[in-house]
């Protein structure tokens, strides 16, 4: 070996270009190391809004309406690790998003020891399930103040199984624009477990309109009671309680006066 000058070369220009990419390694960590990376801002902005001012460590866009900095002191900044170079961006996104109210989260770095954090909120259309949960306009459910919740909006009531939220928060929608041709909007809308509709109107009244046979099924019962509505009205005023709807040739109906049927072949027709 000792007597092969090519190979002692060779072995030789190994060590050194090793040595030299240690050095190289170790200045660079030593670099980035520096204070002057060290996080000293975390900036916090709105989605879709350019206002944003600075406040300390942790500074909130003006157009946020839930989420301070005192939050994000609390909640996410705990959680964050390293400096300008070493910080993980996905743990520091993740960290936000525990914050409540946030929906999503997206983190850029600025030069040279600044974090730039884009917030997008919930917006929040009604509460969940009994568990205290809120639903947002996009069919997300969170957790978060439902105080402050109502002071944004009269906030409806949809439940369902696990799973089904968009779908709820869709057929609301649908309901909503059904029931507008009387003056009615739905306050609470449930999806049972055994996948049958009801909800309960602003005037109180309670309506089943039982499970989906097609894509028909729940259309064509809302507009069968859009068709007598005017003449319930008239005749019952405000003392409708219930409408039960699953009757494929007419409906069932309570009223604090009397319990009245206007069904067709009841025993023959059966509920739906």
């Amino acid at each position: 070996m000792w007597h092969d000058t090519k190979l002692m070369n060779n072995t030789a220009n190994a060590l050194f270009a090793l040595v030299l990419l240690i050095l190289v390694m170790s200045g660079v960590w030593w670099l980035i190391q520096r204070p002057i990376f060290t996080l000293r801002v975390i900036r916090v902005e709105a989605a879709n809004t350019s206002n944003a001012a600075n406040a300390g460590n942790a500074s909130n866009g003006g157009a946020l309406r839930h989420v301070s900095a005192l939050t994000i002191r609390n909640t996410a900044l705990p959680k964050i690790r390293g400096n300008f170079f070493t910080a993980n961006l996905d743990s520091v996104r993740a960290a936000f998003e525990t914050v409540p109210w946030v929906r999503k989260a997206s983190v850029q770095r600025e030069w040279p020891n600044k974090l730039v954090v884009t917030l997008e909120e919930h917006i929040a259309m009604g509460t969940w399930g009994e568990a205290g949960q809120l639903i947002s306009v996009k069919g997300d459910v969170f957790t978060a103040n439902l105080a402050e919740a109502e002071e944004d909006a009269d906030l409806i009531a949809l439940s369902g199984p696990d799973g089904s939220e968009k779908e709820v928060l869709a057929q609301y929608q649908e309901f909503k624009t059904w029931f507008a041709k009387v003056s009615l909007e739905p306050e609470i809308v449930n999806y049972s477990s055994r996948y049958a509709w009801s909800l309960k109107l602003n005037n109180g009244m309670q309506v089943q309109l039982g499970r989906v046979q097609d894509g028909t099924t729940l259309k064509s019962r809302v507009d069968k009671l859009m068709t007598i509505y005017p003449q319930l009205i008239a005749s019952l005023q405000d003392s409708i309680e219930s409408v039960d709807m699953r009757y494929p040739n007419g409906l069932a109906l309570k009223s604090s006066h009397s319990n009245i049927g206007l069904k067709k072949q009841t025993k023959a027709s059966g509920k739906t």
